[in-house]
């Protein structure tokens, strides 16, 4: 079993830059936000279960899931959040721990974007917070994702706050500069991760 990192942090914090750095270097990267996909894709028992469960006008016409209308039915409803909740997590947990076990790198850098709010940071050896002051995750997430500034504090507000975020972090990037600072920082990290990771195999 290869040495656990978690990578996290808030929405426009850049931890696809992040996790993409590390890739380079030759880490295998398990993304949470992949694998949530993979679960629902056609042909999936997931997908086949949410059309039973709210209807076939949640699929698009070449059977993929729509998740904008999804993501509407949720937030609307707490109760249709849970049952969804209690579908996917397993399926993704289940692949994750797969993906995990098959890693033949001596760490696994694993993107988990609710890292905190999910309550898993204890699963992971160690855990790496992406770190942005707030007006840059609002300006970063209105320009990439196209939504108003009151969407993305919507969304802000439905993920853990940047203290808590902080005070579960083992090591952190400052990713609010130059995204050139990034591959330095990340190269010093790779080779204290494999250090850490080599110690585990000793014990």
């Amino acid at each position: 079993m290869s040495y656990l990192v978690a990578l996290t942090g808030g929405i426009g914090s850049g931890k696809s830059t992040v996790a993409n750095a590390f890739s380079r270097l030759g880490v295998t990267v398990i993304d949470a936000d992949v694998i949530a996909r993979q679960v629902v894709e056609p042909g999936t028992p997931a997908l086949a279960a949410i059309a039973a469960h709210f209807g076939e006008a949640l699929l698009h016409p070449d059977g993929s899931l729509n998740r904008a209308r999804l993501r509407e039915l949720i937030f609307a409803d707490p109760t249709e959040k849970t049952w969804l909740n209690n579908l996917l997590h397993p399926l993704i947990q289940q692949e994750t721990q797969r993906c995990i076990q098959q890693a033949t790198t001596p760490y696994v850098l694993w993107v988990v974007p609710l890292l905190i709010e999910n309550g898993l940071q204890t699963r992971a050896d160690r855990v790496l917070v992406i770190d942005v002051d707030r007006e840059t995750q609002l300006a970063r997430t209105t320009a990439r994702d196209g939504v108003t500034r009151r969407q993305a504090e919507n969304i802000l507000a439905a993920q853990v706050t940047r203290e808590q975020r902080l005070a579960c972090a083992d090591d952190v990037i400052d990713n609010s500069g130059d995204p050139s600072a990034i591959e330095p920082r990340v190269a010093a990290l790779h080779q204290y991760y494999l250090q850490l990771a080599a110690a585990t195999q000793q014990d």
